[in-house]
């Protein structure tokens, strides 16, 4: 018998010997020849929260003791409020009289309950009537039955303990990933299917490896390049999982091949090349015009710089003549999380992939209440364009984070403070300087415990952290890593070993004008594995790029920097009041150019330097209504070494004109100026 049949034969059980002692003890009539039928509805699990504070009690006319509420306007996260009732949930009312149907006797708790005959439910009727047996034995029938169903009763309740780690509800927000996925699914098959050798080997699947395989193509137009990835995608580029995708998947379906606009208009796929533009791994050394062939869901173990062989993680060899290591970041976790119970951990996701896109879309689409830890690029990103996906959807998105504001590491504090206002304005509660001490399961969702000795209670937890480079092989194939800023240690080059090149995030390069870097950002992946890739077909060019980022919190805010753009560095402003239609950013993800800012300055100290050509600007950036557009250089021993375009696009090449020449200048706004912030 299975456990479904188990619990079906002991709700049956239950009802017939509930009604049986009823009738036994005078409670209520039955005709002797009457089939009673009771209709036996399961309360469902919390379902998904549209007021995350709000724990709904049972019926209106019944109140469990002690309960507890956890109630908030908007941001105002409040401590729980003990709820308390004169009445105990199981206290029995012996003859109170309800409208149209008594709530005496055992089923008082769950709310009123009639006997289908018409009475008043006082438990008088019948009474007096007479019964089937004698008083005694009536009593001993009783007491037996009582015994049953208290049995059945423990029976059930284990077998529910038992199982209700394995019963699926409708509102079940299971962050981990589903039972295929968790099987490593490869592309070949067998690792026997891939080549033994081959002329270009790059390992990892993301942006700076496939920048590299079109740079060797470029110069080697017959090249035959393998492509190591242990994702089960061909290669996409990341910035639009947390921006324009979710701005294109607002008005209607999201393709298959992740198409979404651009904000110039322009559609393209997140995909940088179709299905049928990659070759079959076991066919791609036969191929006479080259091309590059993906085996999915591999991973390299070691590489031998020596021999010239990488070691998958099953044993497999494959040598090879030029080889790139683009293994890029892992997204972190928190302690809190990492550390909790399994209950905990599945409701709780990173976010990096196409795969957590779709799993966060169908959260939101559900009307799942979403709780994002983290203030950095991807967090506040994906809290602003969560927030105008579901603003008709009644989904509530929460930010939380200990800093003070959003892009607090980027932005000076007073602009950091300003982001984070305009980032509650489009509908986000933002929790600034607090963190989370204690993650529960709670039913359906998630209680966090904050700091702030308030308490939360969400669907889903979008963990935010920032990420560390990928750099296990490292140790087994006997390569450098930096201990201060993690990867790969290269040289000018983006060499670590002769013929072996690490590009991207895991790169940890010297920069000439600003020390050594590791950057984490699209820029830097493209421009680092170009040049890596130009240099494995024996170019041999130093990288000396400054690497550019940019980022869009809303349709409204959008900036680019370049150079060291760090937020505990000196910083002077200019910037002027927004235009009523300012213009529209690049397309970064095809010309990797520029930005667009402008606006009032401000020092390290929040001196103000006050631009003429500005009319009407305030002056104290406390009392700023808003910072429109605007240029922020960031200072070190009084040279520019880092420039942020605020709501201004196409002058990157400018900003990094500024950044190499490497001198003071007398007067920065005369610099602003060359920005034409009024422009």
């Amino acid at each position: 018998m299975n456990i479904c049949s188990l619990l079906g034969l002991n709700m049956r059980f239950c009802r017939q010997a509930y009604l049986l002692a009823h009738v036994r003890t005078g409670v209520a009539s039955m005709s002797g020849h009457t089939k009673l039928r009771l209709s036996l509805s399961t309360t469902p699990m919390r379902g998904s929260h549209n007021n995350l504070y709000q724990m709904a009690t049972a019926t209106a006319k019944s109140c469990g003791k002690n309960a507890e509420l956890l109630q908030a306007k908007d941001c105002n996260v409040s401590k729980r409020k003990k709820v308390t009732c004169d009445k105990r949930p199981c206290e029995s009312s012996d003859g109170a009289a309800g409208k149209g149907g008594g709530t005496g006797g055992p089923g008082g708790a769950g709310g009123s309950s009639s006997d289908g005959s018409g009475h008043d439910g006082s438990g008088r009727d019948g009474g007096g009537k007479g019964s089937l047996m004698g008083d005694d034995e009536a009593n001993r029938k009783t007491k037996r039955l009582l015994a049953l169903l208290a049995a059945l009763g423990l029976g059930g309740l284990i077998l529910w303990l038992l199982t209700r780690r394995t019963r699926k509800t409708t509102d079940d927000t299971d962050c981990t990933p589903p039972a295929a996925t968790l099987s490593t699914v490869t592309v070949p098959a067998s690792s026997a299917d891939l080549p033994k050798h081959v002329p270009y080997l790059l390992i990892g699947g993301g942006t700076a490896a496939f920048s590299a395989f079109r740079a060797i193509k470029s110069n080697d137009p017959r090249a035959k390049v393998l492509m190591i990835t242990n994702e089960q995608r061909k290669p996409y580029m990341r910035p639009p999982l947390s921006k324009e995708l979710w701005y294109t998947a607002e008005k209607g379906e999201v393709t298959k091949d992740y198409r979404f606009k651009q904000w110039t208009g322009s559609e393209r796929s997140l995909y940088f090349e179709p299905e049928e533009f990659f070759v079959d791994p076991k066919k791609l050394m036969e191929t006479v015009n080259g091309g590059i062939a993906v085996a999915q869901g591999f991973s390299v173990k070691k590489v031998d710089p020596s021999k010239h062989i990488a070691t998958l993680s099953d044993g497999y060899e494959i040598s090879y003549d030029e080889c790139l290591i683009a293994t890029g970041c892992s997204p972190k976790n928190l302690d809190v999380f990492s550390q909790a119970i399994p209950s905990v951990r599945e409701k709780v996701m990173m976010y990096r992939s196409p795969d957590d896109f779709d799993r966060l879309k169908r959260y939101a689409d559900e009307k799942k209440s979403i709780t994002i830890v983290g203030n950095g690029f991807t967090g506040s990103e994906l809290a602003c364009s969560l927030a105008n996906y579901a603003k008709d959807k009644k989904v509530k998105i929460y930010q939380i984070f200990p800093e003070s504001g959003n892009m607090s590491r980027v932005l000076p504090d007073y602009l950091s403070k300003w982001t984070t206002a305009k980032v509650e304005s489009m509908g986000v509660c933002v929790m600034p300087q607090t963190s989370i001490k204690e993650a529960q399961r709670d039913e359906a969702v998630l209680k966090l415990t904050l700091s702030n000795g308030k308490s939360l209670l969400t669907d889903v937890v979008v963990v935010c952290v920032g990420c560390e480079p990928n750099t296990a092989i490292a140790t087994t194939s006997g390569l450098e890593t930096s201990r201060d800023l993690g990867g790969f240690v290269v040289n000018a080059e983006l060499e670590a070993r002769r013929n072996l090149f690490v590009a991207g995030d895991a790169s940890c390069f010297y920069d000439p004008l600003l020390g050594r870097r590791r950057v984490e950002h699209h820029d830097h992946s493209v421009v680092s594995g170009r040049l890596a890739g130009e240099n494995m077909v024996g170019k041999k060019k130093p990288y000396a790029h400054q690497s550019m980022f940019w980022s869009d919190l809303g349709p409204e805010i959008g900036y680019e920097g370049i150079g060291l753009v760090d937020a505990s560095l000196p910083t002077v402003a200019v910037f002027a009041l927004p235009t009523p239609t300012p213009d529209r950013r690049t397309d970064n993800l095809n010309i990797i150019e520029g930005d667009d800012k402008s606006g009032v300055s401000v020092g390290s100290t929040n001196t103000v330097i006050v631009d003429p050509e500005a009319p009407k600007v305030k002056c104290d950036p406390k009392d700023a209504d808003h910072y429109g557009r605007g240029v922020i250089f960031y200072m070190k021993d009084d040279k520019i070494v880092g420039i942020l375009l605020w709501n201004l696009f196409n002058r990157i090449g400018l900003a990094r004109t500024i950044i190499n020449q490497n001198k003071k200048f007398d007067d920065l706004n005369e610099v602003a100026k060359l920005f034409e912030i009024h422009a």
